[in-house]
């Protein structure tokens, strides 16, 4: 049988908030890998943005650095996003 997770509710609608919607058999290092990659994406942007001179590089460290503030999940490792098995009969 494949591993069951349990997301934390913190973890999880912080990936809601990214639209991505993870099962209990999802792996947390799968979720975290691909929200990281949207972070990426959206750092990418930003950067292309600035160097098109969308905006100038006064603006780009407040920019780069409210993109960060989007993401506070990442500062967490996989292992994290998850509850310890033990938690759930803690609340019972």
């Amino acid at each position: 049988m494949a591993d069951a997770y349990t997301y934390r509710p913190d973890v999880m609608e912080a990936v809601l908030r990214h639209g991505v919607r993870p099962t209990c058999h999802t792996s947390p290092q799968l979720v975290r890998d691909f929200v990281r990659d949207l972070y990426k994406y959206e750092l990418r942007q930003l950067r292309d943005r600035y160097v098109r001179k969308e905006f100038p590089k006064r603006e780009y460290h407040l920019r780069v650095a409210e993109l960060r503030d989007r993401y506070p999940v990442l500062a967490l490792l996989a292992r994290q996003w998850v509850q310890d098995p033990g938690d759930a009969h803690d609340r019972d």
